[in-house]
């Protein structure tokens, strides 16, 4: 693929995940778009290389930064975005239990992170949790590792998918 064509490809990519993430304004999509975003750099990842799936995320990041819903962007910047590209990385290990380990080691460490920034910037703390007391941010904790591997197995699944029935026809529009 020359080079304006791979340009194109992380500028539309890079795009679609602004436009994607700052759809989060609708009410319950706060979580669900900016994970549908970092899809966009899946696809960079898959039809060039890396280095420009981090293009691509840098750039969409930087948009988001100044724009967007603050729960969305922050999602988006801190994990989602890049998640496609960590587990490619992750995943050339070809150990599974170390794979799952490193995955929930850097899951927990930036939702944890995500919700000190949360809990001092927002005014958000645990009486916020209502009947979940004391306990609310350990059930929280448990029920956000449920569904980051929920998430992790989506992306290996759509990632999948577009290598079968998307990649040929996107090869052929760049006629690689």
């Amino acid at each position: 693929m020359k080079n304006n064509a791979k340009l194109t490809l992380c500028a539309v990519m890079a795009a679609l995940a602004v436009v994607i993430t700052l759809m989060a304004y609708f009410p319950y999509l706060t979580y669900a778009l900016p994970a549908i975003a970092g899809l966009c750099v899946m696809v960079v990842l898959i039809e060039i290389n890396m280095k420009w799936a981090i293009l691509t995320y840098t750039s969409s990041a930087l948009i988001l930064f100044f724009t967007g819903e603050v729960e969305a962007k922050l999602l988006y910047i801190s994990f989602l975005g890049y998640y496609p590209i960590l587990k490619a990385i992750i995943e050339k290990l070809k150990n599974p239990v170390l794979e799952w380990l490193i995955k929930a080691i850097c899951f927990n460490a930036v939702i944890i992170l995500v919700y000190t920034v949360f809990s001092n910037v927002l005014g958000m703390n645990s009486d916020d949790l209502g009947v979940l007391g004391k306990y609310g941010n350990f059930i929280l904790l448990v029920a956000a590792n449920f569904v980051f591997v929920l998430y992790d197995i989506c992306v290996s699944r759509m990632a999948t998918f577009y290598l079968i029935k998307l990649h040929p026809k996107i090869q052929r529009i760049f006629k690689i």
